[in-house]
């Protein structure tokens, strides 16, 4: 059997990414890997010569010219076939290794190529499902619907009459991508070793590329990714995600629901629908928050293929392939870096990026904090809603490729779906903030998970150097409103919470204070009231008068402040208050405090006995 043969069936039949098993392949017959050398090294060495001579002249020094060398490397990439492609795709999301320049231009990469022949298609279904077509469909388009880097897409029709829509991979392309993946493993492990610039590690890119790559390529896992995505998002009626075929689908033929749907930028034809893409977009983007924070499985390529509006209303997700995961600790992680950013400390932000695994213990932050103030001072100042996303992440780019960050692969990849959203809303408004979207979801996330790392969040966000901060606290109660689904005795509870909180002493110290003082006021008052019952001679003098019960209750400053607060909050009701006044009374520093209380009003009124004793106004 002819060797090059040989290695081609091994890779073929690789189900994981293995970089020493690949090695191993290619090791034994050397002469296809010349051959793809020769095909891809030629090209990449000529664009490198030529972006060294514009280094050399000061050319790379003007942006256009960068700009231009910018795009023609993305062009390239996209000659070299899927795994460059890909390769290019996952460094677009990597701004601790590249500059912000090309950064841009890889962010445009589009993962569209030619179809294949359609006949191969056939060939490649009937191979993969131990069947003919004519067995399995009534009908089928030869020509393809759409084509990618690793596959094309034909609509068929099944023999009940169900339309749907079938993926095919392209022939022969595990066997591509392995040996490209082992290409660029190797030039990615002679610069780690040879060019002292780049500090990220190169070969763990590609090793973390390679292992996506593979389980893109394994349709059976993105039929799981689909399902799971159905699942979690059951509840969600303006959702919706198509359904898999499962006895027709295999490692290289996805068979799902063909869905009639229009694309979210395609605006009047959405609108042509009676839909408002406002609204999809609000959908989009709150589908995305609670697959970031809530599940911590998120769709990593919402690109404008992937997002159909369909005439009922809902949000259509498609293309699983590129799926991706965010653990509990990491989600909470990122809300309290968001606290930590809306409280201007950026000290704390420093060690957030040590937790999370952007930066290791051993690197000095000392010179981080002050970058971090640069890029955020400003737009914190804007407020949260009025941020530039892009921009911020533009300016944190340059800090990330400045000093030695690591990005972890599921940041990359939130950063890409983010941006990616974002671009798509702007086609609808240009004035829209994914961050002034996301941040009504983040202040219910804050309030109302029970997460204990959350609820320390929540108390750092609202004390601020002992003192509580009311507006912190309407802005987030105003922003959490926004919510559809805002649960308000869940956020009365958290509020008592932090009353009740070792952190809440001081304001309850308030509360005993003022509570003392009013009652105080009403002890006088009831004392008036009986002083002008009595005769002339024996009446004491009086210079104040007091209010109605309700006001001098309401003079309690975290009453009037909360009230104030609470009472903007739509679904408002005094009757939540009445529900929660058991527990209240239940609570242990409500008997500490009304101790308190009596302690400090039986002092005042014996003070105020001997004072009149001694002949004083009341």
């Amino acid at each position: 059997m002819n060797e090059e043969y040989t290695d081609f069936i091994e890779a073929s039949g690789l189900l994981e990414y293995n970089p020493d098993t690949i090695s191993k392949i290619y090791k034994k017959n050397p002469k296809r890997l010349f051959k793809r050398l020769w095909q891809t090294l030629i090209p990449i060495f000529v664009y490198i010569i030529s972006v060294g001579w514009d280094k050399l002249t000061g050319k790379l020094k003007n942006k256009k010219q960068a700009i231009y060398r910018s795009k023609q490397l993305t062009n390239l990439l996209v000659d070299l076939g899927p795994a460059f492609v890909k390769a290019g795709q996952a460094l677009s999301t990597r701004p601790d290794i590249i500059p912000t320049v090309l950064l841009e231009e890889l962010s445009e990469l589009q993962d569209q190529l030619p179809g294949f022949d359609g006949d191969k298609a056939m060939e490649l279904i009937e191979e993969d499902l131990s069947n003919t077509i004519d067995k399995i469909f009534l009908s089928i388009d030869k020509e393809p619907i759409s084509a990618a880097s690793l596959g094309q897409v034909h609509k068929a029709v099944l023999k009940n009459q169900e339309i749907v829509a079938v993926k095919v991979q392209r022939p022969g392309l595990r066997e591509q991508i392995t040996l490209d993946l082992y290409i660029v493993r190797n030039i990615a492990y002679w610069l780690k070793n040879n060019i002292g610039l780049i500090r990220s590690d190169l070969v763990a890119l590609i090793d973390e590329l390679g292992k996506r790559v593979f389980e893109e390529m394994d349709y059976l896992n993105e039929a799981d990714n689909a399902e799971k995505f159905r699942e979690m998002h059951s509840h969600n009626s303006k959702i919706a995600v198509p359904k898999i075929y499962r006895e027709i689908t295999s490692r290289r033929v996805l068979t799902m629901e063909w869905i009639d749907g229009t694309k979210l930028t395609n605006l009047e034809e959405v609108k042509k629908l009676g839909i408002d893409p406002d609204e999809m977009i609000k959908i989009g983007v709150q589908c995305s928050l609670e697959q970031l924070l809530e599940h911590g499985f998120f769709h990593a390529d919402p690109h404008p293929g992937n997002l159909l509006a369909l005439e009922d209303g809902r949000l259509c997700y498609l293309d699983f392939g590129m799926m991706s995961e965010v653990s509990r600790e990491s989600r909470s992680g990122l809300i309290q870096a968001v606290v930590h950013l809306v409280n201007k400390n950026f000290d704390k932000l420093s060690h957030d990026f040590v937790k999370l695994g952007f930066l290791s213990e051993e690197v000095n932050l000392e010179p981080i904090v002050p970058a971090f103030q640069d890029v955020f001072v400003n737009a914190i100042e804007l407020g949260v809603s009025k941020m530039d996303f892009k921009s911020v992440t533009d300016d944190m780019s340059g800090v990330m490729y400045k000093f030695p960050f690591k990005l972890p692969p599921y940041y990359a990849l939130i950063i890409r779906s983010l941006l990616t959203l974002e671009g798509i809303a702007l086609s609808v408004d240009e004035n829209f903030k994914i961050l002034g979207a996301a941040y009504p979801y983040f202040a219910r996330r804050l309030m109302e998970d029970p997460d204990p790392q959350l609820r320390e969040s929540l108390k750092e966000m609202l004390f601020d150097n002992k003192k509580f901060k009311w507006d912190r606290l309407e802005d987030l109660l105003s922003n959490a409103a926004k919510q559809t689904d805002l649960n308000l005795e869940k956020l009365l509870d958290e509020v008592i919470n932090l009353l009740f909180s070792p952190r809440g002493g001081f304001l309850r110290n308030e509360i005993v204070e003022g509570l003392t003082n009013q009652i105080d006021l009403i002890s006088l008052s009831l004392l008036k009231g009986i002083n002008n019952y009595l005769p002339q001679s024996i009446k004491l003098s009086t210079n104040r008068s007091y209010s109605s019960f309700n006001e001098l209750i309401l003079n309690i400053e975290p009453f009037r402040n909360f009230f104030k607060v609470i009472q903007k909050v739509p679904g408002y009701s005094i009757d939540i208050f009445i529900k929660k006044l058991p527990r209240l009374i239940n609570e242990p520093y409500t008997k500490e405090m009304s101790f308190k209380i009596a302690k400090n009003v039986t002092e005042k009124g014996v003070v105020r006995l001997v004072k009149i004793a001694a002949g004083a106004s009341i």
